[in-house]
């Protein structure tokens, strides 16, 4: 009940922080402005290794971000690694321990944004540009936390394709949408939802930063 709330909040704070992103400070994108016929998968946290999900993304070459704790990495970093390498995923930041980012004074900003940052470039080669705030919690105090980082842009969502208690409605997805999914046990059935309902509304997933890019965010 309390991850369904945050969410349901969390979408409110993330088209808000994109229509009104401050002057220097990395917007929040619940949903990325563009005619191109796409949609951008996203992954969180990365505790359930599951290898149907891992076979569907390498397998049909699906573009996807995945936003890692760098402690559900560390036990089997080579299931990802292979998603990096084989695949067409980049790893981006989810802060260490997911703790509601507002709630921090800035040193815990500084620790949980720049410390998860500094843990996936040393794991994966590459320091992560995006952040996702965990339950997409967001105020300019985390925005400005996540400038300090090198956070190019915060990330929220459009949609949450996770099962959590029970599955969700399948929306019909639009030119632009972020889907969020998580690494959990149902983590394939729920990435071949999503990717269903992309085919369904005529659009195929994308890699997230050029996009954000071409659309003037980062």
């Amino acid at each position: 009940m309390l991850l369904a709330a945050l969410a349901s909040l969390s979408l409110a704070l993330g088209a808000a922080g994109s229509a009104q992103a401050g002057v220097g400070l990395p917007p929040v994108v619940s949903h990325v402005p563009t005619q191109e016929k796409v949609v951008f998968i996203t992954i969180d946290d990365g505790w359930n290794h599951d290898p149907e999900a891992a076979r569907i993304l390498l397998e049909k070459r699906v573009p996807v971000s995945l936003f890692l704790l760098p402690g559900a990495t560390s036990y089997d970093t080579g299931y990802f690694t292979r998603l990096v390498d084989e695949g067409r995923a980049t790893v981006e930041n989810h802060t260490v321990n997911h703790p509601d980012l507002t709630a921090l004074d800035a040193a815990g900003k500084d620790a949980e944004v720049c410390g998860a940052g500094e843990q996936l470039d040393a794991t994966f080669g590459r320091t992560p540009k995006l952040l996702r705030p965990p339950y997409g919690a967001v105020n300019d105090e985390v925005r400005l936390a996540a400038k300090a980082c090198g956070v190019k842009a915060l990330v929220t969502w459009t949609y949450d394709f996770t099962t959590w208690s029970q599955t969700p409605p399948t929306p019909r997805l639009k030119a632009g949408d972020i889907v969020l999914l998580h690494f959990t046990p149902t983590l394939a059935a729920d990435l071949q939802r999503a990717l269903d309902a992309a085919k369904a509304a005529g659009l195929k997933p994308a890699a997230l930063m050029p996009h954000l890019r071409t659309a003037g965010l980062v």
